[in-house]
């Protein structure tokens, strides 16, 4: 009989971003061990929190002498997926995701921007860095020859479901929608992450009137 394949909550899956980005830290101020009450001070959570978060994969700590940080930071890298490369496509050469594919290559992590696509006759064969933006109805061809594991979506409501599918119709296995649109996929081998920027401004301005 197969063994169920564990579930992760997703808030601790969340979490493990930010402990990641502080032991890099930590690391580059030469700490080589931490102890998780010292991590819960500086990264104001609880201890408790900190290591029910990592017994999810197997703990790490030892009993008097706590966490060691490059292995730690090393083995939430694998956890998180970041020891693999990734290949990403951007839909959308507008101001954000021309922006995204100026910068992301400067953020370290494993994730490479392949080609930036567009369908405004007046943006297709314009460069952006280093890219020169392709016409979305190109993709289908382009991706045969150049597999990627994730779209980024910086369009219009309208456009976004569309290209969506037409990511996922191409071996796109990965989502990041920037767009207002809920995205529906039926294949729930795709993963989608939504990031709503109106939603977090909208929750700034909620504590602002609340104050």
């Amino acid at each position: 009989m197969r063994e169920k394949k564990k579930e992760i909550p997703e808030g601790v899956i969340r979490r493990m971003p930010r402990y990641y980005r502080k032991l890099r830290e930590l690391l580059e101020q030469g700490v080589d061990h931490i102890s998780s009450g010292e991590l819960a001070r500086i990264m104001d959570v609880t201890a408790s929190q900190i290591r029910q978060d990592l017994n999810h994969f197997g703990g790490f700590g030892q009993y008097g002498y706590g966490y060691d940080i490059e292995f730690l930071k090393n083995r939430i890298e694998q956890i998180l997926g970041l020891d693999k490369t990734y290949g990403m496509v951007i839909f959308g050469a507008g101001n954000l995701g021309s922006a995204m594919a100026k910068h992301t290559p400067s953020i370290p992590l494993p994730h490479h921007v392949q080609a930036l696509f567009d369908n405004d006759p007046a943006v297709i064969g314009t460069k952006v860095g280093p890219y020169t933006v392709l016409d979305t109805a190109d993709f289908a061809t382009y991706i045969a020859e150049n597999p990627a594991e994730i779209a980024v979506l910086t369009l219009p409501e309208t456009q976004a479901q569309q290209v969506a599918d037409l990511a996922v119709q191409g071996g796109i296995r990965a989502i990041w929608n920037f767009s207002p649109a809920d995205i529906q996929i039926s294949d729930p081998k795709v993963v989608i992450e939504n990031v709503h920027l109106s939603n977090s401004l909208m929750v700034l301005t909620y504590h602002l009137s609340t104050q």
